[in-house]
């Protein structure tokens, strides 16, 4: 949003009439931002550093004296809210915490502000700023009551504790001049929420009226004028920062935004419940929709950089055939030697076009940290495809895709252990590529989107989908028994086609471009739609178990020959089915993807045993870790709700599944 500079007179015009705006007074001092009114704001009056020209000069303070007793980074805390007041003079100029007659300091903890006399002008102006704050505060709180019948002000500050001789607590909480017993279950909520919050190596203690006692003229101004205003005077121990000198920790500003963003939408929640006029009881309903510009060009700047790239395209050899024919008539002793397509992208200017997105702009804590998590994984991806066919490919692919855990292991050897399930042997027909290619079309027509279908013989799965083009590959050679081919419908229309196409209908790019390790979750979710279509195997299920097997013991040493003898020898696997498993993972010099089908359809199988609705991770390319952040976004209308819904999911054949498979994956163990 663009930021006007506005006189006090029109800011408060424009707060009556309700208007959508970011301004700084004509005089300086402030910049108020209405995204959206709701019911609550956040001010952070002591987070600037700003002194007019002419008053430097007469300065007794240096600049880090003056930011010791300053709320650097408050602002920061409260950057995601909707409405937010921050300071952006120094409280030494005056002091917005403290009455008019009282704002301007001769003498503060301790020390002499001013080396020579203030003019009466000087005083004047300093004076006028303070009060321009609280004619727009007053005009802001007074329409946000008349809006919804009350408000809440969360007054964030900070302190410095090493001046204390005892432990003093990461949260204050000051209520000695607020009605108790009026706000008493919004005030424990409050202190409840705070209790919640996590941060790296710190301990959170919360205290009320420890340190600080509530006693700012922010909090008595709006208290003494509005009966149905709570203000939330709170301290934060400058844990996140040296206050010795000013070196700012951003690891733990980032946690303090990401947790306190948390906190306060449950707690306004919990207040605006009691409100008459405010009708939503879900917290996204208390943030705005955020597709502010700066937003809009990150998104479509990282797209224009990244669409094209397709990772599991790059990565495939372009001689599998003519190195399975060698293989084999070696007996399985020479090494196959993999040949790839030329890269056609430099990855160094492309990991320096994504670094250089200004990607702090994004305000919003949690998209933002959604953009920079896109973004690192990126370079991550870039840093694979610019080490293909090297050793280094297998040390940038366990950075990005990781390596099979003690419970991934566990959970593989438990199935690829798993006796045969009893039947009758009966034969089954055996559908050649163009079945399939006509089965796939006809789901496609099902779902009533476009997509492409073309035969391939350079994919070493069956069928793949080609996130960036919309094209279902399939190779020429495959042959499918029927399960097997409705299991792959099911996971390569009904759900990776699903999300590539309700990724396209997104106005925010970044989940057509995949979230970070989005493997793990599109194929738990591809994996869930297999079972709850009625067609999961065993053979299936073995399958990814051997996958996850053979990962790890690439990453423990083996070479592809070693891989493959175990396959055949150890796990009784047929020696075609064996090279393609192994090509798989050692494609590109080790590529460690593959164990994550297993893991990801644990995690997803869980979620749905729990009765989670699974429909918002068929957005686009989403990743579970995300999925509260996508939840939000949809329910701020910033994405789209999925158009289309993996059939199975509204109407799950788990019937159709042999009874045993529930009593098989009641067996797989969770992280």
């Amino acid at each position: 949003m663009h930021t006007s500079k506005l006189s006090v007179g029109e800011i408060i015009d424009k707060i009556s009439k309700g208007e959508v705006f970011e301004a700084i007074p004509e005089q300086g001092g402030f910049v108020l931002k209405i995204n959206k009114y709701v019911p609550f704001c956040c001010t952070a009056i002591h987070n600037g550093g700003q002194l007019r020209k002419e008053l430097k000069d007469k300065m007794a303070l240096s600049g880090y004296e003056r930011w010791y007793e300053e709320d650097p980074h408050t602002a920061e805390f409260i950057s995601s809210m909707p409405i937010t007041i921050i300071g952006l003079d120094s409280r030494y100029e005056y002091d917005l915490n403290r009455s008019p007659e009282n704002c301007i300091y001769d003498e503060a903890w301790g020390k002499k502000v001013w080396r020579k006399k203030l003019t009466a002008n000087d005083i004047k102006l300093s004076k006028a700023k303070h009060a321009n704050y609280y004619k727009v505060l007053a005009a802001l709180v007074g329409k946000i009551e008349s809006l919804f019948g009350g408000c809440l002000l969360y007054d964030m500050h900070s302190y410095n504790y090493k001046r204390w001789d005892r432990e003093v607590p990461v949260f204050n909480l000051g209520t000695q001049n607020l009605d108790r017993e009026k706000y008493k279950a919004n005030i424990e909520n409050w202190l409840k929420e705070l209790s919640d919050i996590r941060l790296p190596d710190t301990p959170v203690v919360v205290k009320e009226n420890d340190v600080f006692l509530g006693r700012g003229y922010n909090l008595a101004f709006v208290t003494k004028r509005f009966n149905n205003t709570l203000v939330l005077a709170t301290e934060i121990k400058k844990i996140f920062c040296d206050e010795l000198n000013g070196d700012a920790f951003p690891k733990v500003i980032s946690s303090l935004q990401k947790e306190l963003k948390v906190a306060i939408l449950n707690n306004a929640n919990h207040f605006s419940h009691n409100l008459e006029k405010w009708k939503h009881i879900s917290t996204p309903k208390l943030l705005d929709k955020s597709l502010d510009n700066s937003l809009l060009k990150i998104d479509k700047a990282l797209y224009s950089y990244l669409r094209n790239i397709e990772l599991l395209a790059i990565v495939n050899p372009s001689n599998t055939q003519a190195e399975k024919k060698r293989f084999f008539r070696s007996k399985f002793t020479e090494l196959p030697k993999f040949k790839y397509q030329p890269i056609s992208i430099n990855p160094f200017t492309f990991k320096q076009n994504i670094l250089s997105l200004p990607v702090k702009d994004i305000q919003d804590i949690s998209i933002r940290s959604l953009y920079e998590a896109v973004i690192n994984a990126y370079t991550d991806k870039l840093d694979m495809i610019g080490s293909l066919n090297t050793k280094k490919f297998l040390y940038n692919s366990l950075r990005y895709f990781g390596r099979p855990s003690k419970i991934d292991l566990v959970n593989a050897q438990y199935l690829v252990h798993l006796p045969a399930i009893p039947g009758r042997g009966v034969k089954v027909p055996v559908s050649d590529a163009n079945d399939a290619k006509m089965a796939l079309q006809n789901a496609i027509e099902t779902y009533g989107f476009k997509a492409n279908i073309e035969f391939s013989s350079k994919v070493l799965s069956q069928v793949m989908v080609l996130n960036s083009t919309k094209t279902v590959l399939i190779h020429p050679e495959a042959t499918f028994k029927r399960k097997e081919l409705n299991a792959l419908i099911e996971h390569e229309i009904g759900v990776h086609m699903v999300t590539t196409l309700n990724s396209a209908n997104q106005k925010l790019k970044i989940f057509n471009l995949g979230l970070p390790v989005n493997t793990q979750t599109q194929e738990g979710l591809a994996l869930l739609a297999e079972y709850l279509s009625g067609n999961i195997t065993l053979n299936r299920l073995k399958r990814i178990a051997l996958r996850v097997i053979i990962v790890d013991r690439m990453c423990s040493g083996a070479d592809f020959i070693e891989c493959f003898n175990e396959l055949v020898n150890e796990y009784s696997v047929d020696e075609n089915d064996a090279f393609t498993i192994v090509t798989r993972i050692f494609r590109g010099g080790g590529f460690t993807k593959d164990y994550l089908y297993l893991s990801g359809f644990v995690q997803i199988y869980k979620l749905w045993q729990e009765q989670y609705d699974l429909t918002p991770l068929l957005v686009g390319k989403t990743s579970l870790p995300y999925f509260n952040t996508i939840e939000e976004m949809i329910g701020r209308d910033m994405i789209a709700r999925p158009q289309y819904i993996t059939k199975c999911f509204l109407n799950p054949k788990v019937e159709e599944n042999n009874a045993i498979y529930d009593y098989i994956l009641s067996g797989l163990k969770y992280g």
